[in-house]
């Protein structure tokens, strides 16, 4: 099976200029773990996951007002990992277990099309082991 058969059509980004709880915000309300760092064509400069943010968000917390003076940019992994979006589901797995790493973007033709993560990967499994094709 091929990546684009299992991934998670679209990606949900963010600019790198973002503050960290508008970030945060967008991610409960789109209800992904991570938000993709674009830059302004679209290319991708980082990724921010929900747990980068709560630690940033929990340290500042005190003084929330401290949140306005940090952006995205300033605190993103700026280690994106793709994967093409024709490649196998067993590449996609095994390129997340190397870089430790829960989520992957897809490309097709060197643009973003989707994500696809450790979960994705445990559905079908469980699919194939519950429900023997």
């Amino acid at each position: 099976m091929e990546v684009k058969e299992a991934m998670n059509s679209g990606v949900i980004s963010i600019n790198p200029n973002t503050q960290p709880l508008e970030a945060f915000e967008k991610m409960y309300k789109e209800g992904v773990r991570r938000l993709f760092v674009m830059d302004d064509q679209g290319i991708p400069i980082g990724v921010i996951s929900y747990l980068d943010l709560v630690g940033v968000l929990g340290t500042i917390r005190p003084n929330i007002k401290d949140s306005n003076n940090l952006a995205i940019g300033d605190i993103m992994s700026e280690d994106v990992i793709t994967i093409s979006a024709e490649d196998k589901i067993e590449d996609a797995a095994n390129l997340m277990l190397r870089a430790d790493v829960s989520g992957l973007l897809v490309l097709e033709n060197e643009k973003p099309v989707g994500v696809i993560t450790k979960t994705d990967i445990c559905r079908l499994v469980a699919a194939e082991i519950l429900v023997p094709g």
